[in-house]
């Protein structure tokens, strides 16, 4: 039959999951501080965990000698072959001690070491098992609320969900079951400490990996996301096999999959479009719904012009500039959204400009604008090593467009300066008003 103590590892072993030779090795120890505290330092003693009787032994060893000069380590042979009658002289005699007189204060210490012990390992477990966890979603129950950050009770441990990390327009009460992203984990001497969160742009990404098994599959990648936390996300998706559409797969039928990651998300909009490798239809998909009628790239500044029609402009920004600052964020460039009236007017002004360079003719104009010169600015700008590349262009005339665009456009800063010199309320009749 199993002994007491057998039966007490056996139980602690269950309930905090610990490894059963951790827990042997801890109570030997607890059991060897006792010794020393009891008899000291001085003696060789040795604890171990007899298995087949349940019992933590502990040995007594002495050296068998002829004439002793430390009793405590040394035993006269004569002695010892009462005890052992085939030891000889230098042998090493084991005697078993009897636990029960190691004293009620070495049973308290080897209590403390043995609880010491424990809460150092059980935390040793909980941070192995969780520091694989990062990245991962768990569950909780709200357990209490500490200078604006939510504790968490993880089952075995608890987890922190700090105010940084909460969505601004959730709430939660004391009991209420929460959701998070595993967001860090650190060890300390007090216990691992699991950061969580719920406005971390991996969580939105991880709760589609959980929800869509083309995703988890590998089928379907999730290339980017955006959000704002309680608002608005934009999530990229894109698809290895072509018979597969990313963004249907995401939706679910009837929209049921990303339905249940909203209500998990309590409301937050979700818009779910394809990722493409051409930078300006990524951009048209990422400013989704909004249709777009041109896009201009400026690789240079890696920056791109996005042209809407006037009924559709504010649906592209969003608002407060949202829908356009997400699709910047996913696409990675900066973009400005521009109406179409807009757009056409700013070409002819640039055009006229252009066209009013002294030098400048109409074929040579059109030349130019092809190229991507659009104004006198952007002619004054230019090289004349990239000017003669451009048909009929020669380096005289090159050099001579160059120096009158300069000068038009010198002059025309010079036109649009001038007001402000002049008296403002003369000239702004409704500067007044304005800087009220």
């Amino acid at each position: 039959m199993a002994s007491d103590l057998t039966k007490m590892i056996d139980l602690v072993i269950r309930e905090k999951g610990l490894d059963r030779q951790v827990l042997i090795s801890t109570l030997e120890e607890s059991v060897r501080a006792a010794a020393r505290k009891k008899f000291g330092l001085e003696y060789d003693l040795e604890v171990s965990f007899n298995e087949e009787l349940g019992e933590i032994e502990v040995f007594e060893f002495k050296e068998v000698v002829e004439v002793v000069t430390n009793e405590n380590l040394q035993i006269y042979i004569e002695d010892a072959q009462k005890i052992d009658p085939e030891c000889i002289l230098g042998d090493s005699l084991g005697n078993k001690m009897e636990t029960g007189k190691l004293g009620r204060i070495a049973a308290q210490s080897a209590k403390q070491v043995i609880m010491q012990r424990l809460k150092e390992v059980e935390r040793d477990v909980i941070y192995d098992d969780f520091k694989d966890r990062h990245g991962e979603i768990v569950n909780g129950i709200v357990l209490r609320f500490n200078r604006g950050s939510i504790i968490v009770n993880l089952g075995k441990t608890e987890g922190e969900l700090p105010a940084k990390e909460q969505v601004p327009n959730e709430s939660y009460k004391q009991g209420d079951r929460i959701r998070a992203y595993v967001l860090d984990v650190k060890q300390f001497s007090r216990g691992p400490q699991i950061i969580l969160s719920r406005t971390h742009p991996n969580f939105v990404s991880t709760l589609f990996e959980n929800e869509v098994p083309e995703i988890s599959e590998g089928i379907i990648r999730i290339v980017q996301v955006s959000r704002e936390p309680g608002s608005r996300t934009k999530i990229a998706v894109s698809s290895k096999d072509a018979d597969v559409d990313p963004v249907g797969a995401c939706v679910g039928m009837k929209g049921r999959r990303v339905q249940a990651i909203v209500q998990e998300l309590r409301g937050e909009k979700i818009d779910i479009v394809t990722w493409d490798p051409d930078a300006a239809k990524f951009i048209c998909n990422a400013l989704s719904p909004a249709e777009i009628v041109r896009v201009i790239v400026d690789e240079d500044h890696h920056s791109m012009e996005v042209v809407v029609p006037d009924d559709q402009l504010s649906l592209a920004i969003g608002k407060k500039g949202q829908n356009v600052r997400l699709a910047a964020r996913l696409t990675g460039w900066r973009l400005d959204v521009i109406g179409e009236n807009r757009y056409n007017q700013t070409l002819k002004e640039g055009y006229t400009s252009l066209l009013g360079v002294q030098g400048m003719t109409p074929q040579l104009a059109m030349n130019l604008y092809e190229y991507g010169l659009r104004s006198a600015k952007d002619l004054s700008e230019e090289t004349l090593s990239d000017l003669l590349s451009i048909d009929g262009m020669t380096e005289a005339t090159g050099e001579k467009l160059l120096e009158n665009a300069k000068m038009s456009v010198k002059d025309a800063q010079n036109a649009t300066s001038e007001p402000e010199e002049q008296d403002e309320d003369l000239e702004n009749p409704d500067a007044e008003i304005s800087d009220e």
